[in-house]
């Protein structure tokens, strides 16, 4: 049975992400950074393609409507942005100091979640934060 803790699958989504930054770095060392993230996409589209037909959640479109068709376009659209210039980056640095200042995103989620969302962290939260966005520098920094 899958976890239902959103704990998990938030740490089962970091250990992915390091395995991304690695086999990217890698990939990305003799092709065009652009290509890569092409190529990477692909392998993405197929991977949930074949889910979604083994899971018949093709079929699946309540919820569907305009205003989350615009929002999940523009969270591709961003998404694409977003591997574009990592990937770009990766290229012409190095993962241990790219992968950390790309995590900066916490940060910008969390500020823009209070300013848009509504949402509210504690104090605690806020020190987490903090923290975050000072150690992603000083690692990007080497």
């Amino acid at each position: 049975m899958l976890s239902t803790s959103w704990i998990f699958w938030a740490l089962l989504s970091a250990g992915f992400a390091a395995l991304t930054a690695l086999c990217a770095k890698i990939g990305v060392s003799n092709i065009d950074s652009d290509l890569a993230t092409f190529i990477r996409t692909l392998v993405i589209l197929g991977v949930l393609g074949v889910l979604l037909l083994a899971t018949g959640k093709f079929h699946n479109t309540e919820g569907f409507n305009p205003r989350a068709c615009l929002f999940l376009l523009l969270s591709g659209l961003a998404t694409g942005a977003s591997w574009l210039c990592y990937f770009r980056a990766l290229k012409l640095g190095d993962a241990a100091r790219v992968a950390p200042l790309d995590k900066l995103s916490v940060v910008f989620v969390a500020i823009l979640g209070v300013m848009i969302l509504g949402e509210q962290l504690s104090l605690k939260g806020w020190l987490g934060i903090i923290f975050i966005g000072l150690g992603a520098i000083l690692v990007s920094l080497g």
